[in-house]
């Protein structure tokens, strides 16, 4: 076991789910798959590598594990298991394989020692991804799946054409890009940047998480925009612009967050208001910043699907998902309540809760930076996510008037998975120290001091005392907030239609000319010398014959006799 890829394990899992037909065999698959995926992550050590020799002696190396990749892997196998617990009750083979699959693509990416595997998981992520979304049959989640799976191919071409010229240069192994300027780094750089969701380059995520199967969207929310993150800090730590470009993603989604009535994109707008967190610590590149970016991953993963599991419990039990549709479900759903709501204070940053440990550390460092502007839009960005998670979304979706839905009983494997999603959660908030042993750069932070956790707690406090008093205007309406993927579904249409009856005129037309061109030659490919006077007097036929255009035999002696003298002369005179 020792020394297995993690990743290998979960695609063979993957292809074991997709030969067996008995859904039992199957389950057990699910969960045995992501549970041995983790033993084995367990039992490998920092600094372990395979390779192998590929095409003209290149040296692909498909695992290679230091602290950080160690790190991602182990949330990784962890929210693998969890999810694939919660949706053990799925009898579609088609999302039971791409879930494994899915899952192991990241690992593959996260552990990749080199560009050219690198790029090979990172597509094929993108593959098992998608099927989670097609996988919901219904038309909008196909029409999303589309757009969806052409703009990560987009982005993966980007990320294609930069590892390519990084290749040709011989620059086999993955290595930090941060400081230089060529072609390389911003095709790089904008391929992964489309993962992570950096706006404008994110409202594929919003447009497309949302339709995505109920255990699906748990998948989802865990590992494309965490896989981007990881690259970013593993290729771009210390990339200065991407401060800002964080804290505008923090800003950006909790605006949002706060306009939305779909419950499950309200918390797909909060994975990009939470990845804004990581990209401006990245940006800021010190250890205690990349760490915190690190930990926030971790401590995102492990929340957030929670937030999914409960959302999606509730859209399960009841078949809505707007708010306007939603309520009164706290005293029949009361289980799914509490643990939905440890999710939303963990997301929130609040103490004892997972998030208030790694969110912390972003804001300490930008402190510590002296960036006071970036920390203070950072905290205001806390807002608006206790605002939107912990109180505007819970109140409607559960608190507010009573609907008169009567839920249908949830499996049991989806009230277990979220029981371990919210146990690790507290577990983690409860003792930081299980999960900052484990951070990549080693640096030392403590969040529990009494002016973090006071000051914490009175931004909560004030953030709630805003919320009563604006309730009516937070609810949910029934609208349809108009994000950057306006672009491509309206004007690009058009655009495209543009582009398709322009071509369309152009070959109507070139087939006319083509026609008139072909009826012009034609005669002259039948008889070439049409043109030609004939020799008789008769009109030139329309099919060539010799006899139309032969000379009499005289004739013919006569110019033989002409041209023996002409040539007799010169050769007699010179």
């Amino acid at each position: 076991m020792i020394n297995l890829h993690p990743g290998i394990i979960l695609l063979v899992g993957a292809f074991l789910a997709l030969i067996l037909r008995q859904q039992l065999l199957r389950q057990g698959i699910m969960i045995l798959a992501p549970a041995l995926a983790l033993v084995s992550l367990l039992n490998i050590r920092v600094g372990t590598s395979f390779s192998y020799n590929f095409i003209n002696d290149m040296e692909l190396i498909i695992l290679k594990v230091d602290r950080l990749s160690w790190l991602f892997g182990l949330i990784f196998c962890i929210v693998a298991l969890v999810a694939n617990i919660y949706a053990l009750h799925v009898k579609r083979r088609g999302e039971n394989v791409a879930g494994l699959a899915y899952a192991g693509c990241s690992l593959g990416v996260v552990f990749a020692g080199d560009w050219i595997t690198m790029i090979f998981f990172w597509e094929v992520m993108a593959v098992a991804s998608v099927l989670l979304i097609w996988n919901r049959k219904v038309p909008e989640a196909i029409k999303a799946g589309f757009r969806y799976i052409l703009v990560h191919f987009f982005g993966g071409n980007l990320l294609l054409a930069g590892i390519f010229l990084k290749v040709s240069e011989g620059q086999i192994e993955i290595t930090s890009l941060t400081n230089t300027n060529d072609a390389a780094f911003w095709l790089i750089l904008l391929g992964i940047s489309i993962n992570a969701a950096i706006p404008p380059l994110h409202a594929w995520l919003t447009d497309a998480y949302p339709e995505g199967t109920v255990s699906g969207s748990v998948f989802l929310s865990a590992f494309t925009t965490k896989v981007a993150v990881y690259a970013l800090i593993r290729i771009f730590s210390g990339t200065e612009f991407l401060i800002w470009a964080g804290v505008i993603m923090a800003l950006y989604g909790v605006v949002y967050a706060v306009l939305e009535n779909d419950i499950r994109r309200l918390l797909a707008y909060h994975i990009v208001s939470q990845v804004g967190y990581m990209v401006a610590a990245v940006g800021m590149g010190t250890y205690l910043a990349l760490d915190g970016a690190a930990a926030h991953a971790f401590s995102h993963i492990l929340y957030k699907s929670l937030l999914f599991m409960g959302a999606g419990a509730v859209i399960y039990a009841t078949g809505k998902r707007k708010l306007t549709d939603l309520g009164g479900l706290w005293h029949k759903m009361p289980l799914v309540v509490i643990l939905y709501m440890i999710g939303a204070f963990s997301i929130s940053g609040v103490p004892l809760f997972n998030g208030f440990i790694s969110k912390s550390m972003i804001i300490s460092a930008a402190a510590s930076n002296g960036m006071l502007a970036v920390e203070a839009l950072l905290y205001l960005a806390s807002i608006g996510t206790f605002l939107s998670i912990a109180l505007k979304l819970p109140y409607f979706m559960f608190f507010g008037p009573d609907r008169g839905i009567e839920p249908k009983k949830l499996p049991t494997n989806m009230i277990v998975a979220m029981v371990m999603g919210a146990s690790l959660c507290i577990l983690y908030g409860v003792m930081p120290s299980l999960l900052y042993q484990y951070l990549p750069f080693g640096s030392i932070y403590q969040p529990f001091t009494i002016e973090h956790v006071i000051s914490t707690v009175q931004l909560l406090v004030a953030t709630f005392a805003a919320f009563w008093i604006f309730i009516p205007r937070l609810g949910g309406k029934h609208t349809i907030s108009i994000d950057t993927d306006w672009f491509y579904r309206k004007p690009l249409v058009y655009f495209v239609n543009f582009l398709i009856d322009i071509s369309y005129i152009i070959r109507f037309q070139s087939g006319i000319l083509g026609n008139r061109l072909i009826h012009f030659l034609i005669p002259f490919f039948t008889n070439p010398l049409k043109w030609l006077k004939s020799t008789k007097d008769e009109p030139a036929w329309p099919v060539y014959s010799e006899n139309k255009y032969r000379f009499p035999i005289g004739t013919t002696i006569l110019m033989t006799i002409i041209v023996c003298i002409t040539v007799y002369s010169f050769i007699w005179l010179t």
